[in-house]
């Protein structure tokens, strides 16, 4: 399941399986996908974000707990960008990949360490480390909330529930191919029911919502192609590097092939794909159970709209239209001191 923008080619034609240039005339460079891009990073944007996984109430001043969670994020695994845009199971005898993906995970998973501290005054910060495994993807970020009302439990005030509002930002390294961040707001509520004085249960809902910032990097459509190789490299149309006969207008750092007309063809083939910024709405619902130290917790999350109708962009709408809504199930195991 690792990327492989490289397929991501609206003519496949312009290369064979293994990813070798066919050179088929003057237009015969190979063209990105930008709308697969665009839809790829929209579903594995959504696995990435920030769980926002606990109750309104804060560990309060002093307060730490640190915890582990697995996150399950439901993908469209059938649709064609995920089967051209990652990679699926090598050749245990070639050790190659093959042309394209025949059966994408249809659920991504996420495991992640978690530590939150509480400063007081509803402050609480947190930091997050984790992986995406069958992918080389490592995900890391911060957290930061203030609860606006918590800890009343008697009088007048010990009706309400606990509110609280924050946000958090989660990035990944571990591809050339993709720089992806995304930030989350959210609020929630919470309200915490002891449990015979020894345990505490606490429910949650709340609110999130997500910006996607998805940027390629630069993509060799046709890695099993030498770009240098092919066209005979000598250079660059550098002064110096060219004949008598050479105008100073042509100097334009253009490569020098030795292979004749069109060798140089494959030097096209390098592509970065259009910036993805995308937007999700989504609804959390949860809770967590604490015995003395030891807390457990659960939290399923999805799409409170179409990810066509949360897009500030009418292009972005047009080219999410046929997307499907998403659903996480996080599970979380730790201890708080």
């Amino acid at each position: 399941m690792d990327l492989a923008f490289e397929r991501l080619v609206t003519n496949p034609s312009c290369r064979d399986d293994a990813g070798h240039f066919v050179s088929h005339g003057p237009n015969s460079q190979c063209q990105p996908d930008h709308d697969a891009f665009k839809r790829l990073v929209n579903q594995l944007g959504f696995a990435l974000a920030p769980s926002a996984m606990h109750g309104a109430r804060t560990t309060g001043y002093g307060g730490f707990d640190i915890s582990i969670e697995a996150a399950y994020t439901g993908i469209s695994s059938s649709k064609d960008y995920w089967k051209r845009g990652t990679q699926g199971a090598v050749d245990s005898s070639t050790k190659q990949a093959p042309a394209s993906n025949a059966s994408p995970d249809s659920v991504l998973q996420l495991y992640s360490v978690r530590a939150r501290k509480g400063f007081g005054y509803g402050i609480e910060l947190a930091g997050t480390f984790g992986f995406m495994p069958k992918t080389s993807l490592i995900g890391g970020g911060a957290d930061a909330r203030i609860a606006l009302l918590e800890g009343f439990r008697r009088g007048f005030l010990g009706i309400f529930p606990d509110i609280a509002v924050g946000g958090g930002v989660r990035t990944i390294t571990g591809t050339p191919q993709l720089q992806l961040t995304v930030v989350g707001v959210d609020a929630q509520i919470s309200k915490s029911l002891p449990i015979q004085g020894t345990s505490v249960l606490t429910p949650w809902i709340g609110y999130q919502h997500l910006w996607i910032f998805g940027d390629s990097g630069l993509v060799d459509l046709t890695p099993a192609t030498d770009a240098q190789g092919a066209c005979g490299f000598a250079g660059v149309l550098v002064p110096g590097n060219g004949n008598q006969s050479t105008r100073e207008s042509e100097y334009t750092g253009a490569p020098v092939c030795t292979n004749g007309p069109r060798s140089n063809a494959d030097f096209n083939n390098n592509a970065v794909f259009r910036r993805a910024r995308l937007e999700r709405h989504r609804l959390l619902v949860g809770f967590n159970y604490r015995y003395e130290i030891l807390l457990a917790g659960a939290q399923f999350t999805t799409d409170l709209t179409s990810p066509a109708d949360a897009q500030s962009s009418e292009r972005d709408a047009t080219i999410l239209a046929d997307e499907s809504r998403q659903w996480t199930l996080a599970l979380q195991l730790g201890a708080a001191f």
